[in-house]
């Protein structure tokens, strides 16, 4: 079923990785397609450690791997996080030896894996499919499904709204207890829930406290392990050296649009479309095909905020210029003064208003529109 979509991108660049460093990290969340992507490239050995056979094997690690050559895949490496220390020491002493590691816990793993090998390690984060590995004619399906492979590949909406569903139970009752994380599975899913009716808004630990009858102390804790799972995206504010008075909490947003739906209550495009979550869901799905269009790091996109009203939904620097986008689900986008503001206050190089027609044009001096197809390739747009 996975090997229709060959994701070609995301191979050439976890091959680069693995040119470059001793040990390459792919990370990203459950059924992501880390395993299909990992078997694509050369390997000489591979351990899945949620094979009983495989987990035995390594119960003596050093026994099993260190006479091995060539590249050695060993996946859901969060299940045995003292691998970390013996990979450093033999990828130091055996340079016939490369690592490919796979997890879906981020925040635990990169830390273990970068206090023991500091300057050996590369990372990838693959998350769901992108605008490249589908075609133009697929966009509202990659929306209303996600990115999950085995989501976005049923044959109707409601298969994959069923296969969400259970996706999200999985995930609470099996893969969150695996991290050793103890909080009963109802408790975190009426929270998941509940943060779904805040995708794409300011986030407000206090009043989500209030609302769901717990400590702010508990929302940063639930919030830290579904953001560290790969199933939220906590997209920090922009401090500019400026007059005006920015907001100073973050945005949250759910990472894949099918389980925001899901969690949502939406089964298809019709109840999609009419949903008062129209506006956020989009804002959502084309801020993560704009990110990884653009192939940076979590923290590189911020996004601004001022109390006065205006406001940049996405803002980023890259070769010493400040780049910034909106996004609009809209015929045709018009220009307002809040991107006149964001665009002057911000020093913008150019400004675009993603949204989901077929044409560009211009508004203002470096302000456009970009329908959502063209953000692949939005770093090349002036360079």
């Amino acid at each position: 079923m996975l090997n229709t979509i060959p994701r070609e991108h995301d191979i050439s660049q976890v091959k680069k990785h693995i040119d470059l460093f001793p040990v390459t990290a792919i990370l990203g969340p459950r059924q992501s397609g880390k395993t299909f992507l990992s078997k694509q490239i050369n390997y000489a050995h591979h351990f899945d450690l949620e094979n009983p056979r495989d987990l035995a094997k390594l119960d003596q690690p050093q026994l099993a791997l260190e006479d091995l050559e060539g590249l050695i895949i060993i996946d859901e490496i969060q299940r045995k996080p003292n691998l970390f220390e013996l990979i450093r020491y033999l990828v130091d002493n055996n340079p016939k030896q490369k690592y490919l590691i796979l997890g879906s816990a981020s925040k635990d793993l990169i830390r273990q894996s970068s206090e023991s090998l500091a300057g050996r390690i590369g990372y990838y984060y693959l998350g769901g499919l992108s605008l490249s590995d589908v075609t133009p004619g697929n966009l509202k399906n990659l929306w209303l499904k996600g990115g999950f492979p085995r989501a976005f590949l049923t044959n109707t909406p409601e298969e994959s709204f069923l296969w969400l569903s259970n996706y999200v139970t999985t995930f609470l009752e099996r893969d969150i207890p695996q991290l050793g994380i103890n909080i009963p599975a109802n408790t975190l899913r009426r929270f998941w829930t509940m943060i779904s009716h805040y995708h794409a808004q300011i986030l407000n630990y206090s009043e989500l406290g209030r609302s769901f009858g717990i400590s702010d102390v508990t929302v940063r804790k639930y919030i830290d392990i579904l953001q560290g799972t790969f199933m939220l995206r906590i997209l920090k504010p922009w401090h500019a050296n400026l007059k005006k008075r920015t907001v100073k909490s973050p945005k949250i947003y759910l990472r894949d649009s099918g389980l925001f739906h899901t969690l949502m209550s939406i089964e298809n495009m019709d109840q999609l479309i009419s949903h008062n979550k129209l506006g956020a869901s989009w804002e959502g799905f084309a801020l993560e095909c704009v990110i990884k269009g653009l192939g940076k790091t979590d923290d590189d996109f911020y996004f601004w905020n001022t109390h006065s009203g205006a406001e940049l939904d996405l803002f980023w620097q890259s070769e010493g210029k400040n780049w910034g986008v909106e996004f609009k689900y809209a015929d045709a986008p018009k220009l307002t003064p809040s991107m006149k503001i964001a665009l002057n206050d911000l020093q913008l190089e150019h400004l675009w208003i993603v949204y989901p027609g077929k044409d560009s044009y211009t508004l203002a001096d470096n302000i456009s529109t970009l329908p959502i197809t063209q953000t692949p390739s939005i770093d090349r747009q002036f360079t």
